[in-house]
């Protein structure tokens, strides 16, 4: 039985206990959640993206609808440095503490870091908002160019846990993405490292995957929640129940105290009017102000999510 009135977070919990997480009901995993994250992660912040170049990825990632792999719909767009920096003013003004400039691909080119990082300087100069780069995988040297930019955060997700990887792609390696994320550190950034869950992984294999987020000390973790996309292979796949979302991120909170936990994608599809019970009881973030290839819950309405919240806002 798990003892929240001795849990130690500076003493790792071993795994045979965090597996034995998986045997209590989602009430209870939510109770000892909450208890967790009010007294190591109380308060709360709203971070926002912008897809800089969408579609036509190389990658063979089974849920991704930029894969050029699948016929999704989802046509190559790229965005101005000016729709960038207006973007960052907006999320500023709508209460978000960070801003991140994505662009899909496997990673980038030298021209591509050239052309990135005078928007990064820009928004640094004009913005007084905290920057993140998702670039995919990257060399060390251009992760030290980007922080001379003025980046901080450097997100680069697992997605899922080592063991189930290979079920969703076969174009590049966990190792790669694991060795992405050491470079991260060595280049000086924090690095943002999470996933999704729904694309058919175990219990067991989500678990792992927080573990992993553990051993590597991640302390922002973005939760996304897979909504299948028409075109991919995972395009079929029976969305997930609330109670299983919540009792991983339940999961997710304890066995990573400390962490900033991000409320991402699908959180409006799949938990609806959970998403406060999300928020007040495991998750301390949420992004807003859409995603990649989709728009996300009306601003207006995030915001009177977060007005509601029992959190101390940062």
């Amino acid at each position: 039985m798990f003892d929240i009135e001795n849990f130690d977070p500076e003493n790792r919990l071993n795994e045979s206990a965090i597996y034995g997480l998986l045997n209590l009901d989602v009430d209870r995993l939510l109770m000892i959640a909450k208890k967790i994250k009010d007294k190591y992660s109380p308060s709360f912040e709203a971070c926002s993206i912008i897809s800089y170049k969408t579609g036509t990825c190389t990658e063979n990632c089974s849920f991704c609808a930029q894969s050029s792999h699948y016929n999704t719909g989802v046509n190559f767009r790229k965005v101005s440095s000016e729709d960038v920096i207006s973007k960052a003013r907006l999320m500023k003004n709508y209460g978000s503490k960070r801003f991140s400039l994505v662009s899909s691909g496997r990673g980038p080119m030298d021209a591509e870091i050239d052309e990135i990082l005078p928007i990064f300087e820009k928004i640094k100069n004009e913005v007084d908002i905290g920057l993140c780069a998702s670039l995919g995988i990257i060399k060390e040297r251009d992760l030290i160019r980007l922080r001379e930019a003025g980046v901080t955060t450097y997100h680069h997700n697992l997605e899922t846990s080592r063991s189930f990887f290979k079920n969703i792609c076969s174009t590049h390696s966990y190792d790669e993405r694991i060795e992405t994320i050491e470079a991260v550190k060595r280049a000086g950034l924090v690095p943002c490292v999470g996933g999704i869950i729904g694309l058919g992984e175990t219990f067991e294999q989500r678990v792992e995957l927080a573990i992993t987020l553990k051993n590597l000390e991640i302390k922002s973790v973005p939760f996304n929640i897979l909504i299948p996309i028409t075109g991919t292979p995972l395009g079929g796949i029976k969305i997930l129940d609330k109670s299983d979302v919540l009792k991983t991120l339940a999961i997710f909170r304890i066995v990573l105290p400390f962490a900033t936990i991000r409320l991402c994608a699908g959180r409006e599809n799949i938990l609806g009017k959970y998403q406060k019970l999300a928020l007040n009881s495991a998750a301390n973030a949420m992004m807003i102000g859409g995603y990649l290839t989709r728009p996300g819950e009306e601003i207006e309405k995030d915001l009177e999510l977060i007005r509601n919240l029992d959190l101390i806002k940062v």
